[in-house]
């Protein structure tokens, strides 16, 4: 099903990754308490320690970084009669530094790790690491090394990599400290996860996930503005579908342009989003064109999912429709307000392409769909959405069928007040589905509570000292780990640079 002229055009708008050297900024000590807070402090200048078996340094190259390490190492004493074995460990959060490796046993494979062991045979020599790394922090410890000779960094650093250019970062233009904290962040997770495409996460998955992509793109509009790169991810998915022509969850580039096995109902129907937000920022009409039937499929393969009670059919198959991490979450009110969602961005398009009967026929579904939403979803006594047998209520729910239109006005805001109030009302434990949550309240004219939910939300990341955006972000467990264990958690994810588009688009001194 590989479209050539559209796979083509998306490798022909492929950037190129431009280069930075970073320097080490300090040589660190940590020190961790009990309860799991971490004290860093300065210790000495790595340049001047003479390494035997045991000895490590922690280099800290002062901010977020994705790259290659290069390292020129010297000795001391006597020629080296024996190679010099060593552990690199890269760490995008110093917390990773104080787990052991062979301890991991989650679900997420372990080759995620971000650690390197490295025989060394002739010294002196310069070395770089062939894999790329996301990391702030780099430990680097000897296993074993002779006793003849001591080992000696003589100069560390990193080529950082970025399909964005800080060069051509729009300016935000607000006089609040805290703000401008939060879109430094943002904007940091932004032009990391802006790799060849727009990455995930360029710790792990390191490949272009079309949930992410959504956030990715509309951050992007309101910073760097490399909407061609948007156009070739849009490309790529449209080129390699699945052979239902359903989007797939997510795309390979090496070592040939390849669509995932995985499947998510929500995220092959955000490719009909995301096209609509791209032309609504660019008015890029050939592009519509070329796209408009991918689109426009979402829209009735997912329709296929309708039971016959006129909503979504709920699956016990996991990860059949995505919405957050919080693995107790019932999927199915979310993936009909979703499809709402998407249905109301493909009639968009199909006026601005004068598709009049395509659109009178979207129009018609999409009816159908918020009548039968209110009719089967809605719960007259408990007054909220219910999502699945069990009956199950959640504020993702109520985000979702908000963002798709089944309930608007001042019945959408009682509704968001009145589950958060509900002790059994499953919560939110990511940026991606905190940043759906503040575009429901944004969409409701709820500004100030909004405002106010992203700067205690990811607030509370940067008060953790993040350098970047984290996967997942539980405020209560602020070490959760959906893998079993914090060290394959990534702590620059693309889903998270919500602050960089809310806080400009709506937030700065102009938008006041």
């Amino acid at each position: 099903m590989e479209n050539k002229m559209l796979l083509d055009q998306a490798l022909a708008l492929l950037p190129q990754l431009n280069e930075t050297t970073v320097e080490v900024t300090q040589t660190v000590a940590l020190d961790m308490d009990e309860n799991r807070q971490i004290r860093v402090e300065a210790a000495g200048d790595y340049r001047e320690k003479r390494m035997k078996k045991g000895d490590a340094v922690i280099l800290d190259f002062g901010n977020h970084q994705v790259g290659y390490l290069n390292l020129k190492l010297d000795y001391e004493g006597s020629h080296p009669d024996a190679p010099v074995l060593m552990r690199v460990h890269f760490a995008e959060n110093p917390v990773e530094l104080f787990e052991d490796a062979k301890s991991y046993h989650g679900w997420i494979c372990s080759s995620w790790i971000e650690e390197e062991q490295i025989h060394i045979d002739v010294i002196p020599t310069s070395l770089q690491l062939e894999r790329r790394y996301a990391f702030r922090y780099v430990k680097i410890q000897i296993l074993d090394i002779s006793s003849k000779f001591s080992l000696v960094i003589k100069d560390a650093a990193c080529t950082a990599v970025s399909s964005a250019d800080d060069k051509n970062l729009k300016a935000f233009e607000t006089e609040n400290e805290w703000h401008k904290r939060l879109d430094q962040i943002a904007c940091r997770t932004l032009h990391n996860c802006m790799q060849t495409v727009f990455e995930d996460g360029p710790k792990r998955d390191r490949r272009l996930w079309m949930g992410d992509l959504r956030m990715q793109a509309l951050a992007n509009y309101q910073t760097y503005e490399k909407n061609d790169l948007v156009k070739a991810c849009l490309y790529l998915f449209a080129a390699l579908p699945m052979e239902n022509g359903q989007v797939g969850a997510c795309l390979f580039l090496d070592p040939v342009p390849e669509v995932d096995d995985s499947v998510m109902f929500d995220y092959a129907l955000f490719f009909t989003a995301c096209l609509r937000d791209y032309y609504n920022e660019t008015k890029d009409m050939e592009a519509l064109r070329h796209l408009w039937s991918t689109a426009l499929s979402q829209i009735y393969i997912a329709e296929e999912k309708m039971g016959d009670a006129g909503v979504i059919e709920d699956s016990d198959e996991l990860g059949w429709c995505f919405v957050d991490w919080n693995l107790a979450l019932n999927k199915q009110a979310s993936a009909h307000g979703i499809f709402m969602y998407a249905l109301k961005a493909a009639i968009e398009l199909a006026a601005v392409l004068g598709e009049t009967e395509e659109e009178q026929k979207l129009t018609e579904i999409y009816r159908n769909a918020k009548q039968d939403a209110l009719k089967v979803l809605w719960d007259e006594e408990r007054q909220c959405f219910m999502s699945g047998k069990n009956k199950q209520v959640s504020i993702a729910s109520q985000v979702w069928m908000i963002l798709g239109g089944a309930i608007e006005g001042q019945a959408a805001i009682d509704l968001l007040k009145r589950v958060e109030r509900m002790e059994d009302a499953e919560g939110m434990v990511t940026p991606y589905m905190y940043h759906n949550y503040i575009d429901a309240l944004m969409q409701l004219g709820q500004r100030k509570q909004a405002l106010e939910k992203l700067e205690i939300y990811w607030g509370g990341m940067a008060d953790q000292g993040a350098d970047t955006f984290w996967e997942l972000y539980n405020p209560g467990n602020p070490n959760e780990s959906p893998y079993g264990g914090t060290i394959v958690n990534s702590y620059c994810h693309a889903w998270s640079c919500a602050p960089a588009y809310f806080l400009r688009k709506y937030f700065g001194e102009k938008k006041n």
